[in-house]
């Protein structure tokens, strides 16, 4: 049962993955029809993989409680 709650926590990765992606492909059709806005679009891109990121992170340590308290 432990396993069971570490892998539904560490799940947050697969979230993490898929948005980290969705964003860069949008950040890669953005700078392509406005190449003068690529630094700016840059900017943002970074700081919502970061956001996305903690998140993942997030879920790492959760799963990681979970075994080291409960197992």
């Amino acid at each position: 049962m432990v396993a069971l709650g570490a892998a539904i926590a560490a799940l947050t990765g697969i979230g993490a993955g898929v948005g980290i992606s969705f964003a860069t492909a949008k950040a890669v059709d953005a700078t392509a029809r406005q190449p003068e806005a690529g630094s700016r679009i840059m900017t943002i891109l970074l700081l919502g993989a970061a956001l996305a990121e903690a998140t993942a992170i997030y879920g790492f340590v959760i799963g990681l409680l979970i075994i080291l308290n409960l197992g």
